[in-house]
């Protein structure tokens, strides 16, 4: 819809028929509920990481994304209005966010976005394989962040990981990664020491 007509103006609109935002809603309620009743019973199949990843689970997680596009699409199409009914805010806490950044001052404060991949095996007889896909998005992590900087964008951080997303600002798991480091240098420098200079074992 343009957002040079009547529903966008600056003029009160008046009367305004709420029923097919009112279906929008239903629809997005109902799935919901499925979505309980089905995660409960997942859950009860098996664990929680296993429960996550449910065909059953994923499948319902789509139809309710799908549905809030139809929630957002009814309000604006009925009011011109870009309702933000999607974000998670938490309460009643005062503390510090586990992971807050330090932002500049005057700038708002940071966000973690993730980007995700469900990568299979190459076909027999590719060169590929799965480190390398560790250092190609590696390789874009590096132009996103660049881009993001040119475009005026402060990023506190950034990384990239296998398996499960980065907890930035985790301390304990900065520790183990600088410890995985340090033993891959270690055994490195061992290796180099028992080479010979021309290039054979001693």
């Amino acid at each position: 819809m343009s957002h040079e007509d009547a529903t966008h103006g600056p003029a009160p609109l008046g009367s305004v028929d709420p029923e097919p935002m009112h279906r929008a809603v239903d629809a997005l309620a109902a799935a919901l509920h499925e979505y309980v009743q089905t995660a409960v019973g997942v859950r009860a199949e098996f664990g929680a990481s296993e429960a996550d990843e449910d065909p059953r689970v994923l499948a319902l997680e789509s139809r309710v994304g799908t549905l809030n596009a139809a929630v957002f699409d009814a309000l604006h199409d009925g009011l011109g209005m870009h309702p933000d009914l999607t974000s998670s805010v938490w309460e009643g806490d005062d503390e510090e966010p586990e992971h807050a950044h330090d932002a500049p001052e005057g700038a708002v404060p940071a966000e973690v976005f993730y980007l995700g991949f469900v990568v299979a095996d190459p076909a027999p007889g590719s060169p590929g394989t799965l480190d390398g896909v560790v250092e190609l998005l590696d390789e874009a992590g590096g132009d996103v962040a660049q881009r993001l900087f040119d475009g005026g964008y402060e990023v506190a951080e950034w990384a990239t990981s296998r398996g499960a997303a980065v907890e930035f600002g985790d301390d304990d798991l900065d520790d183990e990664l600088d410890d995985e480091l340090d033993d891959e240098l270690d055994d490195k420098l061992d290796d180099e020491d028992g080479d010979d200079p021309l290039g054979g074992a001693r």
